[in-house]
């Protein structure tokens, strides 16, 4: 991995600001009277920070080589940050002269001192993240020489688990980084992370650096990610993500799953850490995607949770619908995603709970224990990561004869097998909603029942349930889930501005939280597709 260089320009400055006796306050216009910048080996804060830690604050007492480092630090960040909004000169007008020098939030920067200010205004949070990443490079060094690049850049955080590299991209275009012919990756790595503060955060930086966009969940059980962006981009991003120490041996190359799109298939960047990377809403301590090594929970079976590869899988459903046709299948084909993702495309035969959320499946398992008795369980979701921890809630119930999942999940499925037993479209959570591999539709327009599968947010202000209305029911006015809610936008509209309406429609007050199934008739119906 190539370092990428400290921004000269702001180099410069900090090195003519470092032979005064003490820090300088440069002021900002007048239009900025609540900023400062604080040039000089002394300054302690950057732009957007609090002051300085008075009497009694949590600081109080530290050493002065502390002040030093963690100021250090913080110039270090913001510099950093700065660099990574930078456009390559190859990105600006012909000539080099003119065009934007920096990129940030939308907007373009021609003056060191816009972006300054643009950085100290709207990143300071960013800026102290980044800083806490910064000061790990030398705890106990003190700052590093004006001339050395190390940091977020190109250098490894003193923990030997977690690298906080950033990669060099001073070779590519602001195009090349931005171009909206690109795609999104969907991937996650189940793994103990000792510190997932800090993996957020160079989560966070990684992505800005790249221009990605989507959304990333961190835990101390691992991650799980799903961005958008260039193809250089996310071919970037991925070669990164292998060079993690953290993901070593685990990740590989083909855990990513990818799709045509790019960075407008997110409204922005949501990095976060959660207690699980995927919500079931049970303790990963009590039930883990690990082998149940260290579950709570005692296994009463020998039975082994299995991966299978798409290949696998193909041919298992294709001896469960054999059977099943036939009345003879001890199988069961089990959907772990929302009723509204199969609803638009599943495999043939299967069963699909009609839950609204991933983390009502526990109970559905809970009320559904008969169900799966002694049976052999083929599951499946989008990517795999549900069915990781699903399967290893269902095998701690400890009735299921045998339980297996697909591997890579449907994404990786329909790679190979484009026109298998999965009919419809692929449900995705972005602005795309769906993907297809294949023409069927298998859903139809909530109200003249045509054929129809791509979904649209409910018009109705107060709720945000997806809706399948075709173009002519909604050039009739028919937007909303439901009549309930078709009412209740008309009512909310002629309304004085203030009013509230409670969020309860028809769609949801109708829908049980979790169906008891009657699995016998529905499973060998549901063959029959």
């Amino acid at each position: 991995m190539v370092r990428a260089p400290v921004s000269e320009d702001f180099r410069g400055q900090l090195g003519r600001a470092g032979g005064k006796a003490a820090a300088r306050k440069r002021k900002l216009p007048s239009r900025f009277p609540a900023v400062s910048l604080v040039m000089g080996p002394e300054a302690e804060m950057v732009p957007g920070e609090a002051p300085p830690p008075g009497p009694g604050s949590p600081l109080e007492g530290e050493t002065a080589a502390t002040r030093k480092q963690r100021a250090w630090a913080r110039r270090k960040a913001f510099s950093l940050f700065v660099k990574g909004k930078e456009v390559p000169a190859a990105g600006r007008c012909a000539g080099g002269g003119g065009g934007p020098r920096w990129r940030c939030c939308r907007q373009a920067f021609e003056e060191l001192a816009g972006i300054h200010r643009h950085v100290a205004l709207q990143h300071g949070g960013d800026i102290g993240q980044q800083a806490g990443l910064a000061a790990e490079v030398s705890p106990s060094s003190g700052p590093a020489p004006a001339g050395n690049g190390d940091g977020l850049n190109g250098h490894s955080c003193s923990s030997p688990e977690i690298s906080c590299t950033l990669p060099d991209t001073s070779h590519l275009s602001y195009e090349d980084l931005t171009s909206k012919v690109g795609e999104v990756l969907l991937y996650y790595c189940y793994c103990e992370v000792k510190d997932p503060e800090k993996l957020c955060a160079w989560q966070k930086a990684l992505c800005q650096h790249l221009h990605l966009t989507g959304k990333v969940r961190v835990a101390s059980e691992g991650i799980n990610g799903t961005v958008g962006g260039s193809k250089v981009a996310t071919s970037l991003y991925i070669e990164v993500m292998l060079s993690q120490p953290l993901f070593k041996d685990i990740l590989g190359k083909e855990d990513f799953k990818s799709s045509a799109g790019g960075a407008h298939c997110f409204p922005d960047l949501r990095v976060g850490v959660f207690k699980e990377i995927v919500p079931m809403g049970i303790d990963p301590k009590i039930v883990s995607y690990k082998e149940n090594e260290n579950a709570r929970i005692p296994l009463k079976l020998e039975s082994h949770r299995i991966h299978l590869s798409p290949q696998e899988f193909h041919r298992e459903v294709e001896q469960y619908l054999s059977q099943a046709s036939q009345g003879q299948s001890d199988t069961i084909l089990l959907d772990c995603r929302n009723f509204y993702e199969s609803k638009i495309g599943h495999f043939q035969g299967c069963l699909a709970p009609d839950i609204r959320k991933f983390s009502y499946f526990p109970s559905y398992v809970d009320e559904n224990l008969e169900l799966f008795k002694d049976k052999r369980v083929l599951m499946y979701c989008t990517g795999g990561i549900r069915c990781e921890r699903g399967s290893a809630y269902l095998r701690s119930k400890a009735v299921c004869r045998e339980v297996y999942q697909l591997k890579g999940g449907i994404h990786k499925y329909l790679e190979e097998f484009p026109d298998g037993f999965y009919r419809g479209k692929l449900f995705v959570f972005d602005d795309r909603y769906a993907i297809c591999s294949n023409e069927d539709i298998i859903s139809a327009c909530r109200y003249c029942g045509t054929l129809w599968d791509q979904y649209k947010l409910c018009s109705s202000q107060h709720c945000r349930q997806l809706v399948l209305t075709c173009p002519s029911c909604r050039n009739k006015g028919l937007t909303a889930c439901c009549p309930v809610c078709q009412e209740k936008e008309l009512k909310v509209t002629s309304r004085a501005s203030g009013q509230t309406v409670k969020e309860e429609c028809e769609c949801t007050r109708r829908r049980p939280r979790v169906p008891i199934e009657h699995v016998s008739q529905r499973t060998l119906d549901a063959g029959k597709d």
